[in-house]
């Protein structure tokens, strides 16, 4: 039997780096992308230790459509099947849409969203062929519940589920499971300095935990939607 191969974008830390590891622990090829060289050789080195898997770890930064496309055919030039879609890849700004910089709703519209309508656009015919497949495109409670200091993320959040509603209705004819995944603070390095308890987290492989058993659902069913939030509540 073959094996199964996943494409995460931006894998090598917090929750990207938990669902790599996850699916690396179960058998699966992994494809996955970042733009820190460190990070890079880092991730490359730690799933080396994973002799029964085949990895491609690729320099790219997702913001940019041209990094997209070239993710997109390094990776169809080592398979033609793709498994399972995680759209991981994301930067948080806080601030107010009134005071923000300006730039900064382009910034994150470019790497929340369009990097998930590049490379979801780019992997679709795949798995329309082969008639299989799971994305889960990994938003927020930003998606679903705005914040005075949210601004331009939470614009790009609502969108990027909207996204994944759309999709879902889209190519369900074809076999293919959508889900929008919407995690509360979770700790990684984009809560660094915030003078809180670890414990007031989740932590990245509880997500990569809900995320393996959502896959394994039989081919019947799909979970839509994984809401999830610390147990004491969002911070």
């Amino acid at each position: 039997m073959s094996k199964k191969n996943i494409v995460i974008t931006g894998g090598t830390k917090g929750i990207g780096k938990a669902i790599v590891l996850k699916f690396a622990e179960n058998g699966f090829n992994i494809f996955t992308c970042a733009r820190n060289q460190v990070d890079i050789d880092k991730l490359k080195l730690e799933l080396s230790l994973f002799s029964n898997i085949k990895s491609q770890v690729i320099p790219a930064d997702l913001s940019l459509e041209g990094d997209c496309k070239k993710f997109i055919s390094t990776v169809m030039a080592h398979t033609d099947n793709i498994d399972v879609l995680v759209n991981n890849t994301g930067v948080f700004i806080p601030g107010q849409i009134h005071l923000e910089e300006e730039g900064v709703l382009t910034k994150m519209l470019n790497t929340n969203l369009l990097s998930t309508y590049h490379i979801t656009r780019g992997f679709i015919p795949s798995m329309i062929e082969h008639k299989n497949g799971h994305i889960f495109n990994i938003n927020s409670t930003a998606s679903i519940t705005p914040y005075p200091n949210g601004g331009s993320y939470c614009i790009t959040k609502y969108a990027m589920h909207g996204l994944t509603k759309v999709l879902r209705e889209e190519i369900k004819p074809y076999g293919i499971k959508v889900t929008s995944v919407l995690p509360g603070p979770t700790y990684t390095s984009s809560w660094e300095g915030v003078e809180l308890p670890e414990e007031r987290f989740m932590k990245p492989s509880d997500v990569a935990d809900i995320i393996w058993a959502t896959y394994n659902l039989s081919s019947t069913a799909v979970v839509e939607e994984i809401l999830m939030r610390p147990q004491l509540g969002d911070i």
